[in-house]
């Protein structure tokens, strides 16, 4: 049996959501922009989806736009607010720990002539609110772009003091609240970021859909331009499917966080580090949980393995059913120490030692107890 420890890189499509899409991919396939009955009632189903979508972010369903993952989210955001204030004198500030999704645009931008400030974090991986705030100038046009959840620790930033800042200032905010999503409570009406991207499958719909918030009173500009759906904001035909399959998924983690079904996966993912600490924690190479203890997503523990390399560890763990990560996963392969962590100060030799263990709605008490003496059992293999 396989235990899946990895769901901060994608999570199992939940069972509703697949029964939701099926009528969308067999009998009601209709173009949603047709004038005649079965095209509406396509068109109605988006209706819905981005209804749901809505509620679980406490936004206005106009306030949704579709799109085909969290990156397209991310870039149409931040190329948005670049065209928007244009190049001359204008300022963009990320964090040290953003995803590349943030990071490599932002790049070509300070490349093309824009003014780029990275603010680092501290030992915890918290953004350095001071620094943050020195760096937003309000005598010149700019945005901030800070993330919500960080996709390796899973460390929640101050999200709230962000906008406040960037308010006083008189800029925008954009937030990657990719990992955050389906995890941690996340309310646009409390936290009045202007942008806000989402990835579906990081909260059991498939791959191949996401969305942006967009506010209400947020200036856009489309990176995508043609027939004007999505109000003109992402043009191309939508993906029913994928897109009811979204707004299902949305429902099922709104029903989740009502539930007590959030603090049950946080109630595992201790479980897992006391596990972890009681097995390791007499041996002669201790065990360092990494991130901050209280601002952080229920489902994930970030753990460093003193004396061992984790590219070593994985397919140990591989072979005995575990599947887990090293960091994200789109570094996977890449022989270099994770930016996040060294952003956060860590060595080399503790960067290379760490893994990602993230959980999901599906895991259980017995994978989480089987897991933990798998880890133990490889760690000290290997000492």
């Amino acid at each position: 049996m396989s235990i899946y420890l990895d769901s901060n890189a994608t999570t199992q499509v939940h069972p509703r959501v697949v029964e939701a899409m099926m009528p969308f991919l067999t009998d009601n396939w209709y173009n949603p922009s047709s004038g005649y009955r079965a095209g509406r009632s396509v068109k109605e189903a988006i209706g819905k989806a981005r209804e749901q979508m809505a509620a679980l972010i406490s936004a206005s369903p106009e306030e949704i736009v579709f799109t085909g993952c969290g990156t397209e989210s991310n870039n149409m955001a931040l190329k948005s607010l670049a065209r928007s204030l244009g190049r001359q004198n204008t300022k963009i500030v990320v964090s040290e720990i953003e995803h590349s999704a943030v990071l490599r645009p932002t790049e070509a931008m300070a490349a093309a002539g824009y003014e780029v400030e990275r603010i680092g974090t501290d030992g915890e991986g918290r953004l350095e609110i001071a620094a943050f705030e020195q760096a937003v100038e309000s005598s010149r046009p700019g945005f901030a772009s800070i993330m919500w959840a960080n996709n390796e620790t899973g460390v929640v930033q101050p999200m709230a003091e962000v906008c406040e800042t960037a308010r006083r200032a008189g800029w925008a905010v954009h937030t990657d609240a990719i990992q955050a999503v389906g995890k941690v409570p996340v309310r646009v009406d409390e936290v009045p970021v202007d942008f806000l991207s989402i990835s579906g499958h990081k909260f059991h719909a498939p791959k191949g859909v996401g969305c942006l918030f967009i506010g209400k009173k947020s200036q856009f500009q489309p990176m995508i331009r043609g027939g004007g759906q999505e109000d003109g904001r992402r043009s191309g035909t939508e993906n029913v499917p994928y897109i009811v399959g979204l707004g299902e998924a949305a429902a099922i983690m709104a029903e989740e966080a009502e539930n007590g079904g959030l603090e049950r996966v946080e109630s595992l993912r201790n479980r897992l580090e006391e596990q972890l600490q009681t097995g390791l924690g007499d041996g002669p190479n201790p065990i360092k949980f990494n991130g901050s203890r209280e601002h952080r997503t229920g489902n994930v523990a970030h753990v460093s393995f003193e004396g061992c390399v984790a590219a070593e560890m994985l397919p140990m763990l591989d072979e005995r059913g575990v599947q887990c990560s090293a960091g994200s996963a789109c570094m996977t392969g890449k022989n270099q120490p994770s930016h996040v962590q060294k952003a956060m100060g860590f060595s080399d030799e503790r960067a290379f030692s760490s893994l990602r263990l993230s959980l999901s709605i599906f895991s259980t008490e017995a994978e989480v107890d089987e897991a933990a003496e798998k880890i133990v059992e490889v760690v000290k293999a290997l000492n």
